[in-house]
């Protein structure tokens, strides 16, 4: 199975998110239903692994917390841009869950990427847009106030791969600890 873990985004605040979308030539926009906060990519995950993973995910104890929306931006940067983003103002819950996801998933022999944790959404990814094509993205001034939203649970999601693009099954959901 392909899996990721990801916080979900409220319904009315993907609707909002989605609203922060731009004309950019070359741009593949996250579906609406798709738009979510990865805390981890874990690729192909044989069954046998699987059950270790929930294990590891279901031991995890931190706190419920609020999620705040910050300014929009790109990876690796304006001059070759590859991705667009939501940022997400810096929370110590989500930097601690970030990092136990991390501990639970690399415990269950399950490879991750070096880089450190970088909370934001993806919201599109480029072809090749000229830097030039997307000032009105990045220097817009948010359209509408994203809203803050309690994060009380994470979720670990299959992602299937059609002719359609990547279809996201949630498999089991988290809760976090109650304050």
């Amino acid at each position: 199975m392909r899996l990721f873990i990801a916080i979900e985004i409220p319904d009315d605040l993907k609707k909002m998110i989605a609203g922060l979308r731009e004309d950019i030539p070359g741009a593949r926009w996250v579906p609406e239903e798709q738009i979510h906060l990865t805390l981890a990519f874990l690729g192909e995950v044989e069954d046998a692994v699987f059950e270790l993973l929930n294990s590891a995910l279901a031991g995890i104890h931190v706190t419920e917390f609020e999620l705040c929306f910050s300014a929009t931006g790109c990876f690796p940067g304006r001059e070759r841009p590859r991705v667009l983003w939501l940022g997400v103002k810096p929370h110590p819950q989500l930097d601690k869950l970030a990092s136990e996801v991390r501990t639970a998933v690399t415990t269950c022999a399950i490879p991750q990427e070096e880089r450190r944790f970088s909370a934001h959404i993806t919201l599109a990814r480029l072809n090749a847009a000229p830097s030039r094509e997307l000032d009105g993205f990045i220097e817009q001034p948010q359209k509408q106030r994203i809203h803050t939203f309690r994060v009380s649970e994470f979720i670990l999601f299959q992602s299937r791969l059609t002719q359609q693009g990547a279809v996201h099954i949630p498999l089991r959901s988290f809760l976090l600890a109650t304050v």
